[in-house]
């Protein structure tokens, strides 16, 4: 059950992910092209700063999604219903926060920025951008808790995937009808709180026996504060670089900043998502057979960290290309730079690829034990980062991130290779370094080969080539290195596909009878 629940959610996540990037990638080139990049830029830094008000929710979310592993493996819905009773208990306070916050920041933003649209206008922007997440927020928080807990991560990406082709769809016709930029956050506003009411009727007629009104269990999520300061450190690498090139540079900056993060954010929704599909699976597995558990980890730190540098190795080679097509026409700033892609795949690399060891500090449930490290991994990159953008400009943003995930990074690997596996960390640093030794030679050679792309099409045929020869030069090696972990894989998924297929079964048992 677990595994075809992980297979469901990530058939569906990725077919989410696919839609939302082809119908994602029009809007802002509408907003560049018929609003400037000034309006591209406003957009993505009102985007980002809203959302750091989802550390509302960051700490019980995680701490709630901790706590409800082990009952939800045993089936304990009286204790389930205690934990959701003090999450929902959390959220409907903290929604309060929410909505105040949003207003200050609508009252505020305006006078803070430089921008040559007027305050009014920002003003309602940021009301209709941030008020859907903060309905959304206390109304439908807990229920996503519990669906990602028990592994029906597809049933959420459903709901959101629908209302984002809707969402899209209207705001694509909008910006081609040069509606003005109100009315197309208006209907983001209007399709967003839409979500609210299909999750609440799934819940509805699928968990009849959810009852809110038990005692609220507090104590399995005492931790929040704890998490809340991992999530602030997560946070901080999503959304701090566009606040400070914000404050410190202009929104042309912000803009060219932004696209190239745009392209970026596809491959972290992605990697998240494939994440998102087995951390469910990962969480009830540690509270089973621990030797089974180690040899799922490995399979899973092994394949996870060799698809995302496969996927970071495409894109690293076809994102200039493709960006001279995206702003072809946009002439009021250079996109075109040769720096960004580099430093862009160095912060992406830091930070998804030390994934697995996360997951496992998170399900082993060793918030409390490692927050001094989230804060000092802040203060590392919000230091840096104004430091360093004060001389190098839009570079310095992601220097900083990169001085900072250095430190996390490591320290994330060895805590949980010592302290909750109790083996050296060098098993993982290997994985690391045979990696960056296949992206670096992979990298050099198509530098050599010095491949023309001139149209979108080129765009697509070059990365599915490279994607259909890179994935399988980094999981073959993968499995060359690690023989053990490879039969295990293999083994795995060769189960799997046996119940999948339990009429197949029946058959070969009755011809093995017959004989």
């Amino acid at each position: 059950m677990k595994a075809k629940r992980s297979m469901l959610n990530l058939g569906f996540g990725l077919v989410s992910q696919v839609i939302t990037i082809i119908l994602g990638f029009f809007i802002p080139r509408l907003i560049m092209v018929n609003y400037g990049s000034e309006a591209n830029g406003l957009i993505s830094s009102i985007g980002q700063i809203i959302s750091y008000l989802a550390l509302l929710e960051a700490g019980v979310g995680a701490a709630s999604l901790q706590a409800l592993y082990k009952p939800v493996s045993t089936n304990d819905r009286g204790q389930i219903n205690s934990i959701l009773a003090a999450t929902s208990s959390y959220f409907k306070k903290t929604g309060i926060y929410y909505f105040f916050a949003v207003l200050l920041l609508a009252v505020i933003y305006p006078f803070v920025v430089s921008s040559e649209i007027d305050k009014l206008s920002i003003m309602v922007i940021i009301l209709f951008t941030g008020m859907g997440g903060a309905i959304n927020y206390y109304f439908q928080g807990k229920f996503r808790v519990l669906l990602i807990a028990e592994g029906k991560s597809y049933v959420e990406t459903t709901i959101v995937t629908i209302a984002n082709i809707l969402n899209n769809v209207v705001r694509i016709y909008l910006l081609m009808q040069g509606v003005d930029i109100i009315a197309v956050q208006a209907s983001f506003f209007v399709l967003t709180v839409l979500q609210i009411v299909a999750f609440y009727i799934y819940m509805k007629r699928n968990y009849k026996w959810m009852d809110l009104s038990l005692k609220p269990d507090f104590a399995a999520i005492s931790q929040k504060n704890s998490v809340l300061v991992h999530e602030i450190s997560y946070l901080v690498f999503r959304n701090t670089d566009v606040l400070i090139l914000t404050i410190f540079t202009n929104l042309k900056v912000v803009s060219i900043f932004v696209m190239y993060k745009m392209i970026f954010t596809i491959v972290d929704n992605i990697v998240q998502t494939v994440n998102g599909s087995v951390k469910s699976a990962l969480g009830q597995s540690y509270h089973g057979d621990r030797n089974t558990f180690v040899k799922f980890y490995d399979a899973y730190e092994i394949y996870f960290m060799g698809l995302i540098f496969s996927i970071l190795t495409v894109v690293y080679i076809v994102i200039l290309p493709f960006m001279e097509l995206y702003t072809a026409g946009v002439n009021d700033v250079n996109y075109i730079d040769y720096w960004l892609p580099l430093l862009f795949v160095i912060v992406k690399l830091l930070t998804n690829a030390r994934t697995s060891s996360n997951n496992l500090i998170t399900i082993a449930g060793h918030f409390r034990n490692t927050q001094f490290r989230s804060i000092l991994e802040s203060v590392i990159n919000i230091g840096a980062s104004i430091l360093f953008v004060s001389f190098f400009g839009i570079y310095g943003v992601l220097m900083g991130s990169i001085a900072a995930l250095l430190y996390r990074t490591i320290d994330i690997v060895v805590y949980a290779n010592k302290e909750l596996l109790g083996r050296s960390s060098w098993v993982t640093f290997r994985r690391w370094l045979i990696n960056v030794v296949i992206f670096t030679a992979v990298v050099l050679l198509t530098n050599l080969l010095d491949l023309h792309i001139s149209s979108y099409a080129g765009v697509l045929i070059w990365a599915a080539v490279l994607g259909i020869i890179v994935l399988p030069i980094y999981y073959t090696v993968g499995s060359l290195m690690e023989r053990e972990v490879f039969l295990y894989a293999w083994n795995y998924s060769r189960r799997f596909r046996d119940k999948l297929r339990p009429g197949r079964r029946k058959v070969s048992a009755s011809q093995t009878q017959g004989g």
